[in-house]
């Protein structure tokens, strides 16, 4: 017998030697040593190619291959060779024995780069035609390798010996390890310490010689655990390298290997067996052939193992998973494997439990009846609501997958499974405890996941909404830290993002100390010609609908009266600020989102008027204190302008943003007209006057002093003659006197470079500050920076200013921005032009190494003005690497979407386009891909729309990535008809009526699903100068054709010829109340799309009207089956609401929508009647469709006609009574003391399994029952060597056992 396993306490694939114990001799059936079956793989020729093509059937493997003359099928190194080396006459020198072995080497290396491409071109040929020229192309290549090994390994000695030793070790052993040792100089991947020198050919032979030597190898008896386990990781390695491989195994010699492994005592050889059978799965048709080894048994056997056999049991489980990643691999999982992986999942000390219940939830969306019928559902279930699984967000998502269609929905119970994380919220005895607390904010996470879905809002919604009742009651538990998740909870479904000043106020800080300052410096100051010139109609935003539902429900079901009765029974004073922050932001989107009829009753709070009316009781003051909080928020709120809807209802940024400049002007206008005493007394508070150290220096009263009284002529004359003030500032920015040249690149330090552009940007204002900077010496000293890199110039230098490392360490790269502060100007252009600063502009972009130095130049440089700049960027964007055209042409988004409708933002904008245009050519598609962006952002404005129309840019050879842009030109006359004289039109329109509409469907999907999943973005590596998100919108309505095509008449004509909107109105009113084929709800979901935005635009109204779509489309949305078309039905009806024609549609069938102050649709819609929207009928569960038949055969593995053995059957199936669980277990151990023969019967095991299968049972259960048999029973049926003398009742009851095989259970052979 082979001696027991050793504990393991660190899982891994391939254990040390430290871990691993003996392993004994694999016998075969007859006791005999199974050699002979390798040798009947090895046979015939063995230069056999081993990359099959994917036509060869799964399972077949070479049996040409002949054995090596070795014992162990292993080639040993010829050392011939080496011996003659180290026995050369010692007149040749060692650099010339090392030159003639490099000769040789690189002339096998030819023949063998030459071997290779040979072979991969016979590969892609028909194997049957070139089958004997591979065969002496393989041959060839092995003997080239070989060589090369050999030739290696003899330049590694000649090598070792002319560094260390002038001749040869005299010991024996020193000369071994001499010449075998290993390069230390190979890659990672090559260097692999080991003793045995087998290895290192194995590197260099065919992979199907490594094949069978390996297999050569595992057939060996005798040998320690980790040579076994050595042996599979170099198995595992192979088909890693080599995944063609594992399409040629022969499985029925390759199988006895795995079944030889797999039945070891060793748990670390059982681990490697399972590794080494993950890696070897194929397709469908090797997972039966797997099954047919019997493996479901072993599998189940090494889950009930107890904790410490943590390797094997992973092993086994990641075996298990292997079969979710094969096509149709669900359909062959056992459901009695998967019992016991429900047991482990119901184990809550098992470290396998997380991936465990992740098994069961991929289980549960690919085949739900397999885990229904495996007791499953309610261990997923109350993994959702325990608060403990930290991925119960990604199981969520199985059941709402489940809920979407009624013929999934029917394995859900009417939905009350999503109530499990609502349950710790509503428990009536509240826990305190920071444990209880961490539950909380899981089981929030989870419920944020479920609203976030239709599936999910409207199963929460049914029962009139009776589990978000539930959820907004428990605010009236006064529990603090349940209080606070809650409300963090709402802010996250809302989406509601706390403003700047929300830490402050939370911290007791008043509202109008700091309201007005700090959140406007916060606001994005951008350019308000872009914003009042841009379409709004190319930026719908789904998810803002969505938040108007979801906020409409919370309304619904009482969220306003639980948040005021939070206000008047403050638990804490943070959760009072808190709950006024919450209530504030709640009647502002309630405003901006929902329809007057919603918002208008909410606004004036009329509980608390009610309260606060009330004279003659105190609790009054409480209600008007709430009152004026909510108000001050709400002010705040609409002063700051934050997180405003891009609806258009909010205004105050634009106000806002006006006002701060109004403010910096005024401030620089009052310190242009101080005084001269003033102006004195400023001068010698900055200390410049006193001292030459800058880092005694003001720098912000130096700051006041540039952007204010310098821009006064007078001030300007005395700050330059009078005093050295302009004299040491400009000092301190002379490269060589090395001060600001040496200051460290830090974020704090960028002070310095922001005063030094605002020093040039005032000197520029006046004529005597240009006649001074122009005779200064840092422009001068700049030049000869520059010129060092200048190849023209001449000059050089040891350590340059602008090399590499300084321009990342120190502030070195802001010469550049006080360099681009001139440019902003004429005269400062001057300076540059006279001191040759811009010739060495064009020598710098040409350098070749230096990315680091065009990337500051061409980013800081000012391009507004026409001249040498502009062609300086276009050569960068044209000529340089793919890296800096990328920067160069995203630099010119901020210019091209400029305004064209004043005369130089126009110019500047015409400038850019054209150069954006001509990167449409650039060879990388990368290049194109960013021009496109940007052209497209700037074709929101008509006037560049057509204007890049004009460019008339060729885009068929980008494909799909310039449809956006091409679409875009559908949105006028102009572009209309040059696309029509393409004949861009028809041909794009036949391909979305085809089948773009389809795929259209899982773009805005996906979109949404990304939106509403609210991943963090990551943060970027690098400073971005062109302000423009490099992660694009998710939630906003994709271009669509449709769309495009109704902005103009033209197009209307179109679509009326063409037909199509009458076919898409054609499948909505057939296939409307479809709930089961997923093509045709796909096709349903694109015509609806298709319909919505066609029905968006102000032209596409007449179709609505004369179609008559919207009633289909209503009547989807409020009576679908399917939530998720439910879903889609809702945000079509917010496309139509988006014109005024369609919401008088709208409103003829009872839904309302949302307008802003000006009367324009913001396309958010409700229906008049709220609870039509979340009608769902309750679905019957079919007790069929809930629980797995029990057939026949079930019940006659609890019978057997010894009674002994059906005493056995009777106790084991009393293990899942938890009453009876204890008495039957002292039964079976007194049963077992007595050496029962049920126990080393195969026979029996099959029903004990059978019994396992059918009913529940616990781990430790199973683990118990399952160790009452002998260890040969299972070795018995995994490698049939069944007597054949077995009981009668055996062979009774071997018809039903085979029948019973059939089904989902474990697999059994047919004889």
């Amino acid at each position: 017998m082979t001696p027991p396993a050793r504990s393991v306490n660190t899982p891994g694939d391939a254990p040390s030697a430290e871990q691993i114990s003996l392993l004994a001799p694999s016998r075969g059936r007859d006791g005999r040593s199974l050699s002979s079956a390798a040798t009947s793989v090895m046979a015939g020729s063995r230069a056999q190619s081993s990359y099959a093509t994917a036509n060869a059937a799964p399972g077949s493997f070479s049996s040409q291959l002949r054995p090596f003359p070795s014992h162990d099928g292993r080639l040993r190194p010829d050392f011939d060779m080496h011996s003659i080396i180290i026995n050369e006459d010692p007149s040749i020198s060692t650099e010339q024995r090392q030159a003639e072995l490099q000769d040789q080497i690189d002339k096998e290396e030819k023949i063998k780069i030459g071997s290779e491409n040979m072979l991969e071109a016979l590969n892609a040929k028909n194997a049957k035609q070139t089958k004997d020229q591979r065969l002496r192309v393989e041959a060839e290549l092995n003997s080239s390798n070989k060589k090369l090994a050999q030739l290696k390994l003899g330049l590694e000695a000649e090598i070792q010996r002319a560094k260390e030793v002038k001749s040869p070790p005299a010991d024996p052993q020193s000369r071994l390890s001499y010449l075998f040792r290993r390069n230390l100089s190979r890659s990672p991947s090559r260097h692999v310490v080991q003793k045995d020198e087998q290895e290192e050919d194995s590197e260099t032979e065919s992979p199907s010689l490594v094949l069978s030597d390996i297999l050569g190898a595992l057939e060996t008896n005798g040998m320690q655990p980790e040579y076994y386990v050595e042996k599979a990781n170099s198995l595992v390695d192979l088909f890693k390298r080599h995944p063609t491989l594992k399409y040629d195994l022969k499985w029925d010699i390759f199988g006895i290997r795995l079944q030889t492994m797999l039945l070891s005592d060793n748990r670390e050889v059982v681990a490697a067996g399972y590794r080494v059978m993950r890696y070897a799965i194929t397709d469908r048709k090797s997972l039966r052939t797997i099954r047919e080894l019997h493996v479901d048994y072993l599998v189940i056997l090494s889950l009930v193992k107890e904790s410490k056999a943590s390797v094997e049991r992973e092993q086994a489980l990641k075996f298990v998973r292997a079969f979710l990643d094969v096509k149709d691999g669900v359909e062959e999982m056992s459901r009695a494997v998967i019992r016991i992986i429900v047991a482990v999942a119901e184990h809550t000390d098992d470290r396998l439990r997380n991936i465990a219940i992740l098994t069961l939830a991929e289980i549960l969306v690919r085949k739900p009846p397999l885990l229904v019928a495996a007791g499953g559902m309610g261990t997923l279930t109350d993994a959702l609501g325990e608060g403990n699984y930290h991925a119960a967000e990604s199981l969520g998502t199985s059941f709402l997958y489940l809920l979407d269609t009624p013929r999934r929905r029917k394995f859900l119970r009417s939905g009350y499974e999503l109530e499990a994380p609502f349950a710790m919220f509503t428990d009536t005895v509240p826990s305190h405890g920071h444990q209880h607390e961490e539950k909380l904010k899981a089981n929030a996470k989870v419920i944020a996941t479920l609203i976030r879905s239709w599936p999910g809002l409207l199963a929460l919604c049914m029962n009139d909404f009776l589990t978000i009742r539930s959820l907004l009651m428990s605010l009236y538990i006064p529990t603090p830290h349940l209080r606070n998740v809650i409300l963090e909870l709402l802010f996250d479904i809302l989406r509601i993002k706390p403003p700047s000043w929300s830490s402050s106020f939370l911290a007791g800080r008043r509202l109008t100390t700091y309201g007005r300052v700090t959140n406007l410096k916060n606001l994005p100051n951008k350019d308000p010609s872009n914003t009042d010139s841009e379409d709004r109609t190319n930026s719908w935003n789904l998810l803002e609908h969505y938040v108007s539902v979801v906020l409409a429900v919370l309304l619904h079901a009482g969220l306003v009266p639980a948040l005021l009765h939070a206000e008047e029974d403050p638990l804490t004073l943070a959760l009072k600020r808190k709950t006024t922050l919450l209530l504030g932001e709640v009647l502002k989107l309630a405003n901006e989102l929902l329809p007057p009829s919603w918002s208008a009753s909410l606004q004036v709070l009329p509980q608390l008027l009610q309260s606060a009316a009330k004279f003659k009781t105190e609790d009054r003051f409480v209600a008007i204190g709430t009152i004026y909080q909510v108000d001050s928020v709400n002010r705040t709120l609409y002063r700051s302008g934050h997180a405003s809807i891009s609806s258009g209802k909010a205004i105050a940024g634009g106000d806002s943003s006006n006002s701060r400049s109004q403010t910096d002007q005024s401030k620089a206008q009052a310190g242009m007209n101080i005084d001269e005493a003033g102006f004195r007394a400023l001068l010698v508070e900055t200390q410049v006057l006193n001292t030459t150290n800058w880092t005694k220096w003001r720098w912000d009263l130096i700051m006041s002093i540039i952007d204010g009284p310098l821009l006064n002529p007078k001030r300007l004359d005395e700050a330059i003659k009078a005093t050295k003030f302009v004299h040491r500032l400009l000092g301190f920015y002379r490269p060589f006197k090395l001060r600001f040249s040496e200051i460290k690149n830090t974020k704090p330090n960028q002070r310095y470079v922001r005063a030094g552009c605002a020093l040039m940007h005032s000197l520029l204002q006046n004529p005597e500050g240009v006649r001074y900077l122009s005779d200064n010496k840092f422009i001068r000293q700049l030049a000869e920076c520059l010129s060092h890199f200048d190849r023209m110039s001449g000059l050089t230098s040891e350590s340059p200013i602008f090399q590499a490392d300084r321009m990342n360490e120190t502030l070195v790269g802001g010469y550049f921005a006080l360099l681009g502060a001139l440019t902003k100007e004429p005269k400062g252009i001057q300076i540059l032009e006279r001191w040759r600063v811009i010739n060495m502009f064009y020598h710098v972009v040409e350098l070749n190494d230096r990315d680091d130095l065009i990337r500051a130049l061409v980013s800081n440089m000012d391009y507004t003005l026409d001249g040498h700049l502009r062609i300086i960027v276009s050569k960068a964007m044209t000529s340089c690497s793919k890296e800096i055209r990328i920067f160069s042409t995203r630099l010119l988004r901020k210019y091209a979407t400029k305004s064209m409708q004043s005369s130089d933002a126009g110019c500047v904008a015409e400038w850019a386009i054209k150069l954006l245009v001509t990167q449409l050519y650039d060879p990388e598609v990368e290049v194109c891909e960013v021009a496109i962006k940007i052209l497209e952002e700037a074709c929101n404005q008509k006037e560049s729309l057509e204007f890049v129309v004009r460019c008339r840019p060729a885009l068929d050879h980008l494909g799909e990535i310039g449809a956006p842009l091409l679409l875009r030109f559908l949105s006028t006359s102009v572009g209309y008809h040059y696309l029509d004289g393409l004949d861009y039109i028809t041909r794009e329109m036949d391909d979305w009526f085809l089948g773009r509409n389809d795929t259209y469907v899982a773009l805005i999907e996906a979109s949404m699903a990304r939106a509403l999943a609210d991943i963090p973005e990551k943060p970027q590596s690098q400073l971005s100068y062109d302000d423009a998100p490099d992660h694009p919108e998710y939630g906003i309505v994709p271009p669509h054709f449709y769309r495009e095509l109704t902005r103009t008449k033209e197009g209307c004509k179109l679509l009326e010829q063409k037909g199509h909107f009458d076919n898409f109105v054609e499948v909505i009113r057939d296939s409307g109340m479809e709930n089961d084929d997923p093509e045709t709800i796909l096709k349903l979901k694109g015509c609806l799309w298709a319909v919505g935005n066609v029905g968006s635009m102000e032209l596409g109204a007449p179709f609505l009207e004369k179609s008559d779509v919207v009633k289909w489309i209503v009547k989807i949305a409020e009576t679908s089956e399917v939530m998720s078309l439910r879903g889609t039905a809702f945000f079509v009806l917010g496309l139509v609401s988006r014109s005024l024609h369609g919401q008088e549609i709208l409103l003829a069938y009872g839904w309302d929508g949302v307008v802003n102050e000006m009367g324009d649709a913001l396309g958010f819609c409700l229906p008049l009647d709220f609870k039509k929207l979340f009608s769902i009928k309750p679905w019957a569960v079919n007790s069929g469709d809930m629980s797995w038949k029990r057939r026949s055969e079930v019940k006659i593995a609890v019978t057997d006609k010894n009674p002994v053995n059906a005493r056995i059957l009777k106790l084991a199936t009393d293990l899942g009574n938890t009453v009876l669980a204890k008495k039957a277990a002292n039964d079976l151990q007194a049963i077992k003391a007595k050496k029962a023969p049920g126990f080393t019967k195969p026979a029996m095991f099959r029903k004990v399994m059978d019994i396992l299968e059918a009913h529940h049972f616990r781990l430790p259960a199973c683990r118990f029952v399952l160790d009452l048999f002998d260890r040969q029973v299972l070795r018995q049926i995994v490698l049939e060597e069944e007597e054949e003398d077995e009981d009668e009742s055996e062979s009774s009851e071997s018809d039903s056992e085979t029948e019973h095989a059939s089904t989902n259970g474990v697999a059994r052979p047919s004889s």
